[in-house]
């Protein structure tokens, strides 16, 4: 691969896929008639790599470093496209906070305040209890706004494209 490539380099894979394609080779030599099908052929190979040695292990580790080595070095001479994420346009109307949302921030400082040091994560994870555990009634206000809010983007975008569209 050369400074000016524009392949993308075949990615490196794992021991267990080095085995399964060693393995597979071995059953072709073997038993040239007989076909399976991916499951039987997956099956067959994951017991076989439950029983096989460590040291025959490390010949496949070996090659898999080895092969993530080479997609290494051919990754840094890459030059092929680079993907860019699409811009927000910052004048656009963002959408509106979901009925869980808004349950969730009204609900967050009283979680962290029982819980001082937990993460955002853990936080939204017990918001997330909660709200599975709220009746549909208690639901119903939070529904409510939601849909609010939703009409509101909808109109909302509904006339920032129109005023796109006419080049304001």
């Amino acid at each position: 691969m050369g400074k000016d490539s524009k392949v993308r380099p075949k990615v490196n894979v794992s021991p267990y896929v080095h085995f399964m394609m060693d393995f597979r080779n071995q059953m072709r030599e073997q038993q040239p008639n007989i076909y399976y099908d991916f499951t039987e052929f997956s099956r067959k190979c994951s017991e076989k790599w439950k029983t096989i040695s460590k040291k025959e292990k490390k010949k496949y580790e070996a090659l898999a470093k080895r092969d993530k080595d080479r997609y290494q070095r051919e990754m840094r001479n890459y030059t092929g496209p680079r993907r860019e994420r699409r811009r927000r346009d910052a004048d656009a109307p963002r959408k509106p906070p979901s009925s869980f949302l808004l349950f969730s921030q009204d609900h967050f400082d009283e979680i962290k305040e029982q819980h001082p040091n937990w993460t955002v994560g853990q936080v939204a994870k017990a918001a997330g209890r909660m709200w599975a555990r709220c009746s549909e009634a208690d639901k119903i206000p939070y529904e409510e706004r939601a849909a609010v809010l939703r009409a509101k983007y909808l109109e909302e975008r509904e006339a920032y494209y129109h005023q796109c569209q006419r080049g304001e």
